[in-house]
């Protein structure tokens, strides 16, 4: 299942965007929010300094129509809110993708680790520039559990191999000597282990090929 890493540039006259900007030291943490089509609500951590300024801020933006403080302890503070204004949710509930949480916002920016099918990725990506919100696809990489990679077969030479020293510089153990210790004929220990080997390697070289993907703001 690919994943993910995406930065967000946050609009201007988004509310969430233009705190964080108007107070670009401070971290607010998203740990939770949920959307309609007519509000958002949301609870968020913020850490801050002046966090009596950024909850006076908060309170006098219009677009915020509820926000309450849960708990308060040196330089953060837990507060739930409700806006009418949930334009970073909006793309991904229509593109079908859950967002994972939490996610932080600084400075105007929010980075996302989205894990979905290539095709949802592609969705979320469409979304985002229909709503008019700029992003960059930091790094894509495909998860892919070894048990999908390597026949049961393989899975096992291999974890053989390693057990053994074969991969150690300098070698541990010899061809003959791992085909003696799983029980297989140095011929078929050979073809098996190259087969093995040569799935992981394209499956690396592919890996490197999608976390050099960058995405530029659109």
């Amino acid at each position: 299942m690919p994943q993910a890493n995406i930065t967000i540039t946050i609009p201007e006259g988004v509310w969430i965007g233009d705190i964080s900007r108007g107070h670009p030291n401070a971290s607010i943490r998203i740990l939770a929010a949920l959307t309609d089509d007519n509000a958002g609500v949301g609870l968020t951590e913020i850490t801050a300094t002046d966090l009596q300024d950024i909850i006076a801020d908060i309170q006098a933006n219009d677009s915020v129509t509820e926000l309450e403080i849960l708990q308060q302890y040196e330089n953060t503070v837990l507060v739930q809110f409700e806006t009418t204004m949930p334009l970073l949710l909006l793309p991904v509930q229509d593109s079908g993708i859950p967002l994972e949480m939490p996610f932080t916002i600084e400075d105007g920016q929010a980075e996302w680790e989205i894990t979905a099918s290539q095709h949802r990725l592609s969705e979320l990506g469409e979304q985002l520039t229909e709503f008019g919100i700029p992003f960059t696809v930091t790094a894509v990489h495909q998860h892919i559990e070894p048990e999908q990679l390597l026949t049961d077969r393989q899975l096992r030479l291999v974890n053989a191999a390693v057990e053994h020293g074969y991969y150690d510089t300098p070698r541990k153990c010899s061809l003959t000597e791992l085909a003696e210790e799983v029980d297989l004929a140095k011929s078929t220990c050979s073809e098996t282990l190259h087969r093995a080997e040569e799935k992981i390697t394209k499956q690396f070289l592919e890996n490197i090929d999608d976390t050099t993907t960058e995405t530029p703001p659109p």
